[in-house]
């Protein structure tokens, strides 16, 4: 099994991400018990503006979102999760302050959000969106541990 390396980067926001070390482990672990191998996999952490631009470019749609995806299969292996996840950290702010938890526990829900629909997971009907919140809890209480 190769490793692979959970890169973090920022485009045009301000954000202290504690443990990246202590993420990516937990981010792998949620591929591997998914029955997968984790790939290059990339976070961008940006601004409501910059995902909306995002949005526009490449899925033809004009709205702001928390998390767009984008998979790319690295040598045509189908078991592998890579690709890039960009999160908008403003929707996790609004959304941390609605749902009245912390930022940071926000932001890593929408951080395995998006592995999760890497690994192919959707949220666009009420039973796919059930499950999608089951995995989320599910994976959100193994990093708390």
């Amino acid at each position: 099994m190769r490793q692979q390396e959970i890169s973090f980067c920022k485009e045009g926001v301000a954000l202290r991400l504690p443990n990246r070390q202590g993420l990516s482990i937990w981010l792998g672990e949620v591929v591997r018990l998914e029955g997968k191998e984790l790939g290059p996999l990339t976070f961008v952490y940006c601004s409501d503006t910059y995902l909306r631009s995002v949005n526009r470019k490449y899925l033809n749609i004009n709205n702001i979102t928390d998390v767009i995806t984008f998979g790319y299969n690295v040598d045509n292996v189908d078991n592998e999760v890579s690709g890039d996840v960009f999160i908008s950290v403003d929707r996790v702010r609004e959304n941390a302050a609605y749902y009245k938890v912390p930022f940071h526990t926000e932001l890593r829900r929408i951080m395995v959000h998006g592995v999760l629909h890497l690994i192919g997971y959707r949220d666009k009907i009420g039973e796919e969106k059930a499950l999608m919140t089951e995995k989320e809890d599910l994976y959100l209480s193994l990093h708390l541990k």
